[in-house]
C-alpha cells in the first residue's frame, strides 16, 4: 500500500523530468553508438507448425483459394497474383497467403479481384495483397497478417508462420 502512495505523490513535473532524462539518454546513445538498429522482420514472425495448404496446380491467377491456418478456427486465403510480389513464393514469386479476419474488429474479409485487395465490410478497412497486406484505407491499426509460405519440389504450398498478430489472440502461440 505504501508503494502506491509514493507513486501517487510523484508530481507531473517530476514525472516529465524523468521522461526527459530517458529521451536525452536515448539520443546520446544514438550519437555515441552510430545508427540505431532496426528491429529485424524475423522478430515479428510467429512460428507455427508447418502446414500444407494446397498445391500450385490448385491455384488460378486472381482467384482466391480458401484455407485455414494456423488452425481450423482461423480462415485465410491463398492467392496467385500473376506477378512477383513481396513475400510471394512459387516459380513466379506470385503466390501469397493472408488471414481473412480483419485485424481491427474481426469481421470476415472479402477479395476484390479488380484491385487485388481484401476488404472489410464492418469498418471499410482495405488491404493491398500485392504489397504484403499493407492497409490502404479504414480503421485497422495494423497490416493484414501474411503467411510465411514455402513451396516444395512437388509444388505443395506450406505455411510456416505469420508475420503479424492474429485477431482475437493474445499471442501467436498455439
Amino acid at each position: 500500500m505504501r508503494a502506491c502512495k509514493q507513486l501517487v505523490e510523484v508530481g507531473r513535473r517530476q514525472f516529465l523530468r524523468g521522461g526527459g532524462s530517458v529521451a536525452v539518454g536515448a539520443a546520446a546513445a544514438m550519437v555515441g553508438g552510430g545508427e540505431a538498429q532496426a528491429a529485424s522482420p524475423a522478430l515479428a514472425r510467429a512460428n507455427y507448425p508447418s502446414t500444407r495448404l494446397a498445391n500450385i496446380k490448385d491455384l488460378k491467377v486472381n482467384e482466391p483459394k480458401d484455407v485455414t491456418y494456423p488452425d481450423a478456427d482461423m480462415p485465410g486465403v491463398l492467392l496467385k497474383l500473376g506477378k512477383k510480389v513481396p513475400g510471394g513464393v512459387g516459380p513466379d514469386g506470385d503466390i501469397v497467403g493472408f488471414t481473412t479476419i480483419c485485424p481491427h474488429k474481426g469481421f470476415p474479409l472479402f477479395y476484390r479481384a479488380d484491385d487485388r485487395t481484401l476488404n472489410c465490410p464492418g469498418h471499410y478497412s482495405r488491404f493491398d495483397c500485392e504489397a504484403g497486406g499493407q492497409q490502404i484505407w479504414g480503421q485497422a491499426t495494423q497490416n493484414l497478417p501474411q503467411y510465411i509460405l514455402r513451396v516444395d519440389a512437388k509444388g505443395d504450398i506450406y505455411a510456416e508462420g505469420v508475420d503479424e498478430l492474429l485477431y482475437g489472440r493474445l499471442s501467436n502461440v498455439l
